[in-house]
């Protein structure tokens, strides 16, 4: 008996599994009395207590007050007539002060008591005369109103704060007549994706453009959190569909709640919903998104509770409680979920003041940096208990691969100041250059997977972002290597072409080997399928900005007409199960990345550079453009978090 692949959902992303989330009773099914009348009857109790012990206490008066230890009692006065001297409002008294004072204070207190016995009797009778149903309706107001006050907390402003110099929001249309016309297609496609997503999925996570309904992944939970408005926000944005971009915002503004019973993907709620929420603020200057992604931090952050810090990758929005997957290394947490998280929670630390995001981030670093590393490699796991590795297994594909790109990225939004994020990058570079990538006999450049001391000869479409990694990251490397890893970047591209290419359908399959005679083609049906991934184009985007060769985009023009050929129906587009068939069956999924990253690198493409330029802006793993943070910026040098 085979067991189904590990599927990695999206641009750098874990393998998902339908694992079920645990839940508990909101009440039990018979209720005798109310929470609030249990209440009332132990205070009751209380009180009775507390005023029956006053007759049973010997007369005070005939006693000396408790010794205080202090010479004197300060009692505040301000008649100074009997004697005394007053001191800022205060008369000094000595031990012998009025007795009389004493008994008419102990007199109020037995009263007041009194009375607030005789007020809980009367509402415990009170009580009584109520129905279960009533009883029952005015708990839920109470909860109601503590949910109210909660939600106006959450909602407080956060401190103000510049916006860095954005540049590039806009951009004018291309003048080359061909390629505005392709850009004005895949805008098209955006809006009928879109548009089906807002018919038949409105508020659910994703869409079942056949099935037409709502549909979820286990990495959302149980929750309809609306992931496909937030990851398509700035694509919107960008396209100029300003209609549809306020239907999100009003969606959001009114319904995105992170108060479930809902266990989540960390990083995938980090790079899609923080990471969009942040975009969109950015681009649009809405201080709703910035208000979200906060609430959402603040309910991520206990999974970071652990005993070396290294995060869960799962947590429950309303309880905290976090794990891992069962599936991941004896209970490791997986290099590409905690190593995705720095892009994201520096901005937050920027925007709130509050370091306690940058220094998550910071100490999962430190901690790398202090572990060994075989062959310089880092394994795709790391226990959070014992802060140990798991299996040695070693990615630049699923499970490892956007811990390279978040490297170099921490690196280029610093505005190149964080040397060591960038050491970091290099360094690891090296290790892959030497361990995992090698020419195949036909001659293509591709990246293998390290698995207990044996190369595998096999590269996964998640594997093709890296040929947009090495050329973004080509500028500022070691020796002089720029023209290296631009080649390299060139390479990998041309690589991940011929995967594409060499299919019925031309869309590339989910994983290709280099074995037997074949290359760049996936051999087992697992692994034939295309499910809308953004990863071959976002690396034919980065070439195009950094060399200006024609051929990126045809290639990515390629890939636009193959998606719009067989992967759009009517109700959206869909994934297909197998790219080597001339009929393939689809999936019926709609993923949220290819609103996210597919569609808006493709726009991208066909776009003047000046749309969102490399110099200004970095782009999170799920494509959310976030600004460059500018050290100079004397807000962000202020900024607690980078002190």
């Amino acid at each position: 008996m085979t067991t189904p692949a590990l599927l990695p959902l999206s641009g750098r992303r874990i393998p998902p599994l339908n694992l079920g989330t645990s839940s508990f009773p909101h009440h039990r099914a018979t209720l005798r009395l109310s929470e609030k009348f249990i209440l009332l009857l132990i205070l009751s109790a209380f009180i009775t207590l507390c005023f029956g012990a006053f007759f049973f206490l010997p007369d005070s008066s005939k006693h000396k007050r408790f010794d205080l230890g202090l010479e004197d009692v300060l009692i505040p006065h301000v008649d100074t007539s009997k004697g005394g001297k007053n001191l800022g409002g205060y008369l000094i008294h000595g031990q012998g002060h009025d007795e009389h004072r004493h008994r008419e204070e102990e007199e109020r207190l037995r009263n007041k008591i009194r009375a607030d016995h005789e007020k809980a009797l009367e509402e415990a009778k009170e009580k009584l005369k109520k129905s279960r149903d009533e009883i029952r309706a005015e708990i839920q107001t109470e909860k109601n109103k503590v949910a109210q006050e909660m939600k106006k907390k959450e909602s407080k402003p956060l401190p103000p704060v510049p916006v860095p110099n954005l540049i590039g929001i806009n951009s004018e249309d291309p003048t080359d007549k061909d390629i505005r016309e392709k850009r004005d297609k895949i805008k098209e496609m955006m809006k009928h994706a879109w548009e089906n997503y807002r018919q038949y999925g409105w508020g659910h996570n994703e869409l079942k453009p056949i099935a037409r309904k709502g549909h979820s992944t286990n990495i959302f939970g149980n929750s309809q959190m609306g992931a496909t408005i937030v990851d398509a926000l700035d694509t919107l944005y960008i396209m100029g569909l300003h209609d549809e971009f306020r239907e999100g915002q009003d969606w959001i503004d009114k319904n995105l709640d992170f108060s479930v019973n809902s266990e989540v993907s960390v990083f995938e709620v980090n790079i899609r919903f923080i990471g969009g929420l942040l975009a969109a603020y950015y681009l649009s200057g809405q201080e709703v998104f910035k208000l979200k992604a906060v609430q959402l931090a603040g309910k991520l952050l206990p999974a970071f509770n652990t005993p070396t810090g290294i995060p869960w990758a799962m947590v429950n929005l309303k309880s905290g409680v976090g794990r891992n997957w069962g599936w991941a290394s004896a209970g490791s947490s997986i290099l590409a979920e905690f190593g995705t998280l720095h892009m994201e929670f520096v901005h937050l630390s920027y925007l709130t003041g509050d370091p306690v995001y940058y220094n998550k981030v910071m100490h999962i670093r430190k901690l790398l940096q202090k572990m060994d590393r075989p062959n310089g490699l880092y394994p795709n796991y790391l226990n959070p208990r014992t802060g140990r590795w798991g299996q040695h297994h070693t990615s630049v594909g699923g499970l490892g691969d956007s811990f390279y790109e978040y490297l170099l990225k921490a690196w280029l939004m610093s505005d190149k100041m964080d040397t060591e994020a960038r050491k970091m990058y290099d360094d690891a570079i090296e290790a892959i250059e030497r361990h995992l990538i090698r020419k195949s006999n036909g001659g293509l450049t591709y990246i293998g997977e390290w698995k207990n001391g044996h190369l595998e000869r096999k590269m996964g479409h998640l594997t093709c972002f890296a040929g947009g990694m090495f050329a973004l990251g080509a500028d500022g490397s070691r020796d002089d290597k720029a023209g290296h890893y631009l080649q390299l970047g060139a390479e990998i591209a041309h690589t991940c072409h011929e995967s594409y290419d060499r299919t019925t359908l031309k869309l590339g399959p989910e994983a290709f080997k280099f074995d037997g005679g074949l290359e760049a083609v996936a051999v087992r049906q697992n692994e034939k399928y295309y499910i809308l991934r953004p990863e071959v184009i976002e690396t034919y985007w980065y070439m195009w900005r950094f060399t200006h060769d024609p051929k990126y985009r045809q290639w990515g023009w390629e890939a636009a007409q193959a998606i719009d050929k067989y992967c759009r129906v009517s109700g959206g587009f869909s994934g297909v199960k197998d790219v080597y068939s001339s009929s393939p069956a689809y999936d019926d999924v709609q993923q949220s990345f290819f609103l996210a990253e597919t569609l808006k690198y493709l726009y991208l493409l066909f776009s003047n550079d000046d749309l969102l330029p490399l110099d200004n802006w970095v782009f999170n793993t799920e494509a959310h453009p976030l600004p460059v943070l500018h050290l100079a910026n004397t807000t962000l040098s202020g900024n607690p978090a980078y002190r």
